[in-house]
């Protein structure tokens, strides 16, 4: 137990898996330094995660959520021969850079997705630049999503995005309920890019820019980027990968 440190939600399931967790571990000897056991759902992970930025910590998701997808299943009998064998993958998240129409300027990190959200009843009407290119001089919808891979299984999916191998250091952008062009299905671009979202009529049409759930409201110009220098280790039963929870992702959108 010295090196390893538990982290909880406080929700009563969160806390009865603390509870035969810390149980579980006081019996057995096990040896994972500098590592963090995170209870809780995907919201509280990416809470943990980001308060953690600077850390060199390793990360162990137990789900005490809904859907958990960043996080492993808890079974008391099989906890600490899963925690022994587990697997380590690395990601870096998204630098969100947003200028609203004060010219006040917010820096949020996103390990799931930026969103771009309309904020009244009128349609966003958006540009967006990848790089020196322009992808789309003039989106009219509800908004528009970068994701990540590891977040491309999450509200990407939910608006027909394409979902991401995690080791395919690419990014998906992707409009929310296009009206016009109706039948731009979004673009997936090189990590390395930087894309740039610029509100084109802030004061009819304004926008909020969404870092996984951290809002800024009224915002002009909207810059995204993969922040390399940043990376956050997280730990998955063997055989029950990121990885192969979107693989298992992509399967089913395949066959459905």
């Amino acid at each position: 137990m010295k090196n390893i440190q538990i982290i909880s939600d406080t929700n009563k399931k969160s806390k009865k898996i603390k509870s035969q967790l810390l149980k579980k571990l006081n019996k057995n000897k096990i040896s994972k330094p500098n590592t963090v056991i995170v209870i809780g759902g995907d919201g509280f992970m990416l809470q943990t995660l980001k308060k953690n930025q600077k850390s060199k910590k390793i990360f162990y998701g137990i789900n005490s959520g809904n859907y958990g997808f960043l996080m492993n299943k808890f079974s008391s009998k099989t906890i600490i021969k899963n925690l022994s064998k587990a697997n380590m993958i690395t990601i870096s998240p998204l630098q969100m850079i947003v200028k609203n129409n004060k010219n006040q300027t917010r820096k949020y990190l996103a390990i799931n997705e930026v969103s771009i959200l309309r904020q009244s009843r009128q349609a966003a009407s958006l540009s967006i630049n990848y790089g020196s290119k322009q992808i789309i001089k003039k989106l009219v919808s509800d908004g528009v999503l970068v994701s990540t891979p590891a977040g491309s299984t999450a509200y990407n999916l939910s608006v027909h995005g394409p979902i991401l191998s995690l080791n395919s250091k690419k990014l998906s952008i992707s409009p929310i309920s296009p009206f016009r062009p109706r039948r731009w299905k979004g673009k997936i671009v090189s990590d390395k890019s930087k894309i740039v979202i610029k509100n084109l009529n802030p004061k009819k049409r304004p926008i909020s820019a969404v870092a996984d759930n951290i809002e800024v409201r009224n915002a002009k110009n909207i810059t995204v980027k993969t922040n390399q220098k940043i990376s956050f280790n997280l730990l998955y039963d063997k055989n029950k990968s990121l990885q192969k929870k979107i693989k298992i992702e992509q399967l089913r959108g395949e066959t459905s």
